[in-house]
């Protein structure tokens, strides 16, 4: 994915140009440090004709604002007449503050950049500091990720595969608005089409999926032989699918299809799928396959996700769990990933395990409210050294904030019941992102 950061400092040349300077060089290799490919002019941009010869010939997806020195509203005017991008301004500190002179006077050019953003209705991000301080860098990096995700995201082909079950309808996506909202485009199609597919081929066809799978997963050889067989075939329908209609993301309806119409579940196919790179949600969540791939592509890790399922206020925990689906990378390192039968069915093959420690993790779940509008949940929190809690997959997480009143706000607040929980802190870039698609948050 070509993705193009442009860099742009503007000013005038009335104030002490050897701070600004300085402020410049360092600032353009900070940004050369976090993304090679960042665009950056050979000098500071000090009056207008300078700017327009710059941004000649760039369609930037991300621009970055600074006040080398006061600037007023005219130049970033320039800058938003040419581009419809997600922008940061960046305001630089005041290097001396002694009675004597002012030597940039970035903070009053942010005012001035800030208001004519108001004026024409971009929301934007900011941060406030020199480029050699660590939460400076830390907030560019945060938004030039979630910048790359959202382009990512206008480049998504998520599919949708069967209908929600009765009363599962708050995943139920439409495709005009997974297009209007985050630009990707939705795909759909019945669930018994894949069963169909993976029904017409042969023992010899999925092999190397049988091989594959028992590589990861642990005693798989104990279920039933003809449920490996089949669940082989619905590896090799579902990854074929996603390979030949290039499919970044996933949710597939499972019961009670695929115990009553194929009589193996699918729980082990989405597992490895998210392993292999494709976000994957069961019981036809296509809002929670969209969380998934969002923390996905942040984390670069796979995802796990779950309903919410056990409170421990003593503990400050909460048990996250699903019945039989996670990415066989967060099995805890004493049992592995292990194959199992379903609770409720008796069929197999399931995901049995319990998920490894993480230091942070972000539990995130794209949510819609009543009106209809999107809204981000954002809690922050440790996953615990926990074995598996129950029959299924699980992941205990010590959350941040009081998990009582987390639990209450987010019931009485109408959440859905699955999550992401993504093995990493991500808030501030999802928050980031959320600003640029002009999304609520709420944090937990």
């Amino acid at each position: 994915m070509n993705f193009e950061i442009l860099y742009i400092p503007i000013g005038v040349p009335t104030f002490h140009l050897e701070s600004a300077q300085r402020e410049f060089d360092k600032s353009a290799e900070l940004l050369k440090g976090i993304d090679a490919n960042a665009s950056v002019p050979d000098e500071m941009l000090l009056d207008i004709n300078k700017l327009d010869g710059f941004l000649n010939g760039k369609n930037p997806d991300l621009a970055i604002v600074q006040n080398v020195t006061f600037a007023n509203g005219a130049y970033i005017a320039q800058v938003l007449k040419r581009f419809d991008c997600p922008v940061l301004l960046w305001t630089l500190r005041e290097p001396e503050n002694n009675g004597g002179r002012l030597c940039l006077n970035s903070l009053t050019g942010a005012f001035s950049a800030g208001n004519m953003l108001s004026a024409f209705g971009r929301n934007f991000e900011y941060v406030l500091g020199s480029p050699d301080e660590t939460a400076v860098k830390q907030k560019i990096s945060s938004v030039i990720s979630a910048a790359k995700l959202k382009k990512a995201l206008t480049q998504l082909n998520i599919l949708q595969i069967g209908h929600t079950p009765q009363g599962f309808g708050f995943g139920r996506a439409l495709d005009s608005e997974m297009m209007t909202v985050f630009g990707s485009n939705l795909i759909s199609v019945e669930s018994r089409e894949l069963i169909d597919t993976a029904k017409s081929y042969s023992e010899s066809d999925v092999e190397r999926y049988i091989n594959d799978a028992e590589r990861r997963i642990n005693g798989l050889d104990k279920i039933d032989k003809n449920n490996i067989s089949d669940f082989a075939r619905l590896y090799k329908a579902y990854d074929e699918y996603v390979k030949n209609n290039n499919i970044g993301a996933l949710s597939s309806r499972c019961w009670p299809d695929f115990f009553t119409a194929f009589g193996t579940p699918v729980c082990a196919v989405l597992s490895i799928l998210n392993d292999l790179g494709i976000s994957a949600a069961c019981e036809a969540d296509t809002y929670g396959a969209l969380s998934m791939y969002m923390a996905q592509y942040l984390t670069k890790k796979a995802v796990f996700f779950g309903d919410p399922v056990s409170v421990d206020e003593k503990e400050n925990s909460l048990t996250f769990w699903h019945c039989g689906m996670a990415p066989c990378s967060l099995a805890r390192e004493d049992t592995g990933a292990c194959a199992g039968v379903h609770c409720n069915r008796k069929i197999g093959p399931t995901l049995e395990f319990g998920c490894k420690k993480e230091e942070k993790v972000t539990v995130f779940r794209v949510g819609k409210k009543p009106d209809g509008k999107f809204r981000f949940f954002i809690s922050n929190g440790e996953a615990l050294d926990k074995p598996q809690q129950f029959f299924g997959t699980s992941v205990v997480v010590k959350t941040n904030n009081n998990v009582g009143d987390l639990v209450k706000n987010a019931v009485k607040g109408g959440w859905e019941p699955h999550f992401a929980v993504a093995m990493g802190d991500i808030s501030s870039e999802l928050e980031a992102l959320a600003n640029m698609l002009c999304i609520e948050v709420e944090k937990f």
